[in-house]
């Protein structure tokens, strides 16, 4: 019987979650919502992106970014969040590091805000509901930037 290792795979690809040194790319998932959480989570588990910490709110986003630096290489951030929003939150993180990578997350209508954030230092933005694809172009984007 042939296994695996009997046939050169054509298309084998590194997972886009893995840097070139083999390690998985570390992301803080910020949302309010569990839902949106746990989808973010699964999209990029499964390109093996590690989900090193998730926060409900964005002082608590602040709270662990400082916490965990300088173990992030990116935060996906909602705009509308109790406590603290993600403009604010994201405004924060970029006082304490200038060179952190943040994906706004945004329902759609709120095209002021996503600017808002792109100028405030903002790698990219992702428009719910969520699409795999879009998903993590737009992630893969902001980390190559």
């Amino acid at each position: 019987m042939k296994t695996k290792a009997d046939f050169p795979s054509i298309n084998e690809r590194r997972p886009e979650g893995i840097k070139e040194n083999g390690e998985p790319y570390r992301v803080l998932v910020v949302d309010d919502s569990m839902f949106v959480t746990k989808q973010i989570s699964q999209i990029l588990a499964s390109e093996g992106f590690e989900i090193i910490a998730t926060a409900g709110d964005g002082e608590e986003a602040v709270e662990k970014y400082k916490e965990l630096y300088p173990k992030v290489d990116l935060v996906t951030m909602d705009i509308t969040m109790p406590k603290m929003d993600g403009v604010t939150a994201l405004e924060k993180i970029m006082e304490f590091d200038k060179n952190a990578r943040v994906v706004m997350i945004s329902a759609l209508g709120k095209q002021d805000l996503v600017k808002k954030s792109l100028l405030l230092g903002a790698k990219n933005y992702i428009v719910k509901p969520l699409d795999r694809k879009k998903v993590l172009e737009r992630i893969i984007m902001a980390l190559k930037r």
